[in-house]
């Protein structure tokens, strides 16, 4: 491959599917987005991959023929695998915000690792996927037993394209309870179920797996070189690492907001504030917390999709509006029902309310994985302007830089490729947020935080319930 060849990133979220395409030197050639479809089997959703297949050929056709791509790679959401059967899957992928019947839920909890071997806390639906699997296995023994391999979702795409099966191990050590970061091996559910065999050959991530060919417009194939994917978060990690940050605590934003702290000590971890190890690209612990705030802002604001105005921010905090958790599950606020309190009638005020609300999680879960060092806030939550100059009033203390083009997961996933290649064309062009100086803030927050003092959840029901 010619050292002057672009690299084309398909950043897979939950939410939305986009490819960048970046060039020698680091800047975004092109770009394209599109949506996946989660659709009904059986009763269970499930991804329509062949659908988001079709669409990636697409693009990346686009990205060979007018951007010069010769490499791709995949950054993938986490909590969700793949069982295959030679060149096919023996079941569609699983959609993991869905729960297992509570009879089988029963069943299989039960023999889910400690939190001291894993750290990888109880959660919910499939946030843990390895509880996904032992669903898979209690209702559908037979499907398991046919898998040849257990396949996490980049290396899926990674094999989609490439046809090699491989492990890697910052998406395996995402909370799944499939891995022992101590001893940097499986963990014991992994061995206890005789899973082991059906997990292949580790790869790092941005290995070159092998090639796809891809046919022009003129009838020729080009190919194109396929590398190992990466978890997201992981890859955003890896990024500013990459760029010259060491100690700093990362608020990677999106449908989940994902906080690293490697600072934080692996035994102030709170299974119960789904706090948790991640492991980086490289097998590191990575001490983590996190809740859904890209979901939760989206439902709490009642799907405000336009910007939020400092004036409409200012007019809920002087009538002393809130929104309060949670608005969807996990976080380190469990047990509570998410609702909104105060003279709130809706529009850009409820949106108003929510970015308030993400802004305070992200504080509150700041506080619990101990930070203290310089953070870099990167992804979607940064483009909405606010969210940094508010964290950055609430935390004097500790200087906040955001990414000037906060796609910190695809540029992590291409600077793994570039690595690969022996280029590094990125550099730090992070910039840091200035305080906004809302007079009330703090006011504001102490007053919030009173409502998560109450231990009775029903003691929470608001006067005046916020309406779409």
């Amino acid at each position: 491959m010619t050292g002057q060849a672009a690299v084309a990133v398909f950043d897979l979220g939950k939410t939305n599917s986009k490819l960048f395409v970046l060039g020698h030197d680091g800047s975004i050639l092109w770009d394209a987005r599109s949506k996946p479809s989660w659709v009904d089997h059986d009763g269970i959703r499930v991804l329509d991959d062949q659908a988001l297949f079709a669409w990636m050929k697409d693009v990346l056709k686009t990205a060979v023929e007018d951007h010069g791509a010769r490499h791709v790679t995949f950054s993938g959401h986490g909590c969700t695998f793949a069982l295959t059967k030679g060149d096919s899957l023996v079941h569609p992928i699983l959609d993991y915000e869905q729960e297992p019947p509570r009879e089988v839920a029963d069943r299989i909890d039960m023999l889910v690792p400690t939190f001291s071997e894993t750290y990888s806390p109880r959660l919910p639906l499939g946030f843990n996927y390895g509880r996904h699997i032992l669903w898979v296995e209690a209702t559908r023994p037979g499907l398991l037993a046919q898998a040849d391999a257990i396949l996490s979702y980049p290396q899926f795409w990674s094999w989609t394209f490439s046809g090699r099966k491989v492990s890697e191990v910052s998406y395996i050590g995402c909370h799944s309870h499939l891995w022992a970061p101590l001893i940097g091996d499986f963990s014991s559910l992994v061995d206890n179920r005789g899973w082991r065999e059906k997990m292949p050959a580790f790869a790092k991530a941005g290995d070159e797996l092998g090639t796809f060919p891809v046919e022009t417009k003129s009838g020729e194939a080009v190919p194109v070189a396929v590398h190992n994917g990466v978890h997201d978060s992981n890859a955003a990690l890896y990024f500013y690492r990459s760029v010259g940050f060491d100690d700093f605590t990362l608020v990677s934003t999106g449908t989940w907001v994902v906080i690293f702290n490697s600072t934080c000590p692996l035994g102030a971890l709170d299974e119960h504030r789904d706090m948790l190890a991640n492991v980086t690209v490289d097998g590191r612990p990575a001490p983590t917390i996190r809740f859904m705030g890209g979901r939760e802002y989206e439902i709490a604001s009642g799907g405000w999709n336009k910007p939020v105005s400092l004036e409409a921010l200012l007019r809920v905090i002087a009538k002393g509006a809130f929104a309060l958790p949670s608005f969807a599950p996990g976080g380190p606020m469990q047990g509570f029902d998410g609702r909104c309190v105060g003279p709130v009638v809706g529009g850009e005020e409820r949106a108003a309310a929510a970015l308030l609300y993400v802004v305070l999680m992200t504080d509150l879960s700041l506080d619990l994985i101990r930070s203290s060092n310089p953070i870099v806030i990167d992804g979607g939550l940064v483009k909405t302007g606010l969210f940094a100059q508010l964290l950055a009033q609430l935390r004097p203390a500790q200087p906040i830089f955001t990414s000037t083009t906060a796609e910190g997961s695809a540029f992590g996933a291409a600077a793994l490729v570039f690595d690969e290649l022996g280029q590094h064309p990125f550099a730090n062009e992070t910039v840091e947020a200035a305080s906004l100086g809302v007079e009330g803030l703090d006011a504001y927050r102490r007053a919030w935080s009173g409502f998560l003092e109450i231990k009775d959840a029903s003691a929470m029901q608001p006067e005046k319930e916020l309406h779409a």
